[in-house]
């Protein structure tokens, strides 16, 4: 595990005071968290980022028209 100092703006390590207690976490706890969030939202969003580059359109537009032409089921919602 590593440790370094971290510097936050007045304000900001307020309100992460304040969210880490009604979390009944320590601030440590919540800024880790907070950072274990950010890095699965960038990496989630690498590799939808790669899923689309990687399709090929023809073959979505293909996909769509055949959802398209089927006839609703009774459990489907109505629009």
């Amino acid at each position: 595990m590593s440790a370094f100092a971290l510097r936050l703006p007045d304000s900001l390590h307020a309100h992460a005071k304040l969210l880490a207690e009604q979390d009944q976490a320590s601030r440590n706890q919540f800024i880790t968290a907070a950072v274990a969030e950010k890095v699965s939202a960038q990496q989630t969003s690498d590799f939808f980022s790669e899923r689309a580059r990687q399709s090929k359109s023809e073959a979505l537009a293909l996909f769509l028209q055949r959802a398209k032409a089927r006839e609703r089921l009774q459990t489907d919602e109505k629009a």
